[in-house]
């Protein structure tokens, strides 16, 4: 995978040297909530089924953005999610990474859908993934587990579309 360049953000592809920041970004309150808890081989899995990046900011890690593909050509789309550590929020990091890794989706992969799933009180995200060109489908109920509760619990299905003209 190439490094992909945005506006204030680089992604880098996913390299050992990126596993320590991630995992401590994982960890905290405000990432775990979301992503769950720590996986014991995170972030460099021995068959990963994601293509994962490292999203920096100035050199430095400031989270992960990673997509998977479906490959069949009558279903061809792909499948995105990121997370950020706390102290880069609301600084349109995310929209910046998120609109990276798409127009390389659509531009250079061939893709003319992206998906994602994110909880319905999952606001900054949501709006997040507006900025980026995502529109809500719909209401998939009971379709992720709440890590604060334990229950499950609905998400908005999103996808952005980009027909070939």
């Amino acid at each position: 995978m190439p490094e992909l360049r945005g506006a204030g953000v680089t992604l880098e592809p996913l390299a050992a040297g990126h596993e320590d920041r991630l995992r401590a970004i994982r960890e905290t309150p405000e990432v775990a909530v979301r992503w769950g808890p720590l996986e014991d081989d995170f972030p460099l899995e021995d068959e990963p089924k994601s293509t994962r990046f490292a999203i920096l900011v100035d050199g430095e890690v400031a989270g992960m953005i990673q997509f998977q593909e479906e490959t069949e050509p009558d279903y061809r789309h792909a499948e995105v999610d990121l997370f950020l550590a706390p102290e880069h929020h609301g600084q349109g990091l995310g929209t910046d990474a998120m609109v990276t890794l798409t127009n390389h989706l659509l531009e250079e992969r061939g893709h003319h859908r992206i998906v994602l799933s994110v909880d319905t009180d999952n606001e900054p995200a949501i709006r997040c993934y507006e900025k980026s060109g995502f529109r809500r489908v719909g209401v998939t109920r009971y379709s992720g587990r709440n890590y604060r509760t334990g229950e499950w619990a609905d998400e908005f299905f999103m996808e952005l579309v980009r027909l070939p003209l």
